[in-house]
């Protein structure tokens, strides 16, 4: 299960992409050392919904598993010194700072290059290292609104959408560890490091590539978002998501004929499978009609039955009791670093049928400064003196 048994990697990262990039790799069996300021990194001391859990924010609970935390002050110079030799015995450096800041603590692609030529140093930034955008905070709402994603989300006839979760971010973490990896395997073969760099702002564009692509060869875009309640500018009646009697149901491509079988309906009989599009509006109103005369359950066996795609339209209460992810394992259960119980989403893939553990809770900060920095050559007291100059921290 240890996949990336041996590989060492340091993580200054903050907010959601970078810390659940590096989560990611932990998961997988690296030994991910976190290194935040004294204070604490950003996503220990803000949370979504304002939810911390016996001390810890749920943002941390969500990014924070597997890894090794350590407190140092990148403006002492023992912290410095410290971070420096921890580089030399590192394979991957991580951080997701404004650009430049980096260098400016000493700490820059350059700079640790040459304590460790075969370092990946691995850069992710809201728009680039470069251009006219570079100093811009690149946070998802935003990026969402920029990237088209917001104006191309929500009914024609309503206003652009934010989605409902921080999906720029996320995906940028997925980048972020694939190019990881990607390094990873090529250092395998030429024994060299080098510069990886990601930004939301590509990952944004990334996330709409069907879309994106479409539009920018001509594809016809009357409106940026759905008309008549379809889903997207793009799609075929009646792709979108319907009122039923008591809820509402995703109804996926399919062909008039079978929904025509699937709902009982005779209004559907006379479109033939081109009119999805040419007559997507038309179509899409008459199986909207049609969903909220029955209930979401007398729907879902009539649907199976035309083989028709189909899915009831689930709350998170409902994602607990659905048989597929129960059966997938994907919620974990463990006894937080503060004592609570806590629930974790699994990491999303498996390896020989089996998915990664929960080898270390989230940790409290500084949990393991003491330990790494024994690691590398640091002897008792001289450790006591660095957290006594408050160079690095401990947890307390």
């Amino acid at each position: 299960m240890n996949l990336l048994d041996g590989v060492k990697i340091l993580s200054f990262n903050h907010y959601l992409a970078g810390p659940l990039a590096a989560q990611t790799l932990a998961d997988l069996g690296a030994d991910v050392i976190a290194v935040e300021p004294i204070e604490g990194a950003f996503q220990r001391n803000w949370a979504v919904a304002n939810h911390f859990v016996a001390g810890d924010s749920v943002n941390h609970l969500a990014t924070g598993r597997n890894k090794r935390s350590i407190a140092v002050d990148l403006k002492h110079p023992d912290g410095i010194a410290a971070v420096k030799k921890l580089v030399a015995t590192s394979d991957v450096v991580m951080e997701n700072f404004r650009p430049g800041t980096m260098a400016k603590l000493g700490l820059g692609y350059e700079t640790l290059k040459a304590i460790n030529p075969g370092l990946i140093y691995a850069v992710a930034t809201g728009f680039g290292s470069e251009g006219p955008y570079k100093d811009r905070p690149g946070q998802d709402l935003l990026l969402q609104a920029m990237s088209g994603l917001a104006m191309r989300t929500g009914r024609a006839d309503g206003e652009p959408t934010a989605v409902g979760a921080v999906i720029v971010d996320q995906h940028a973490a997925s980048l972020y560890a694939m190019s990881i990896l990607a390094a990873l395997f090529a250092r395998t073969r030429t024994g060299k490091g080098q510069l990886v760099e990601v930004n939301l702002y590509q990952a944004a564009l990334d996330l709409q590539v069907e879309p994106l692509t479409a539009w920018l060869n001509g594809a016809p875009s009357p409106t940026p978002r759905g008309p008549a309640g379809i889903a997207a500018w793009f799609s075929p009646g009646p792709y979108g998501i319907h009122a039923t009697a008591d809820g509402h149901l995703a109804i996926s491509m399919a062909a008039p004929k079978a929904l025509a079988a699937g709902l009982d309906c005779e209004e559907l009989q006379r479109f033939g499978e081109a009119d999805s599009f040419s007559k997507r509006e038309e179509i899409t109103r008459i199986v909207a009609a049609r969903l909220k005369q029955k209930s979401t359950a007398d729907w879902l066996p009539l649907l199976e039955a035309a083989r028709i795609w189909h899915a009831p339209v689930q709350d998170y209460r409902d994602l607990e009791a659905d048989p597929q992810l129960r059966h997938l394992g994907v919620f974990k259960c463990a006894e937080s670093a503060g004592g609570a119980q806590i629930r974790m989403v699994a990491h999303p893939a498996r390896y020989d049928g089996r998915t990664p553990e929960v080898r270390l809770v989230p940790q409290r900060l500084g949990a393991q400064t003491r330990e790494v920095l024994g690691e590398i050559g640091y002897g008792a007291a001289d450790i006591d003196a660095m957290i006594a100059g408050k160079a690095v921290g401990v947890a307390r």
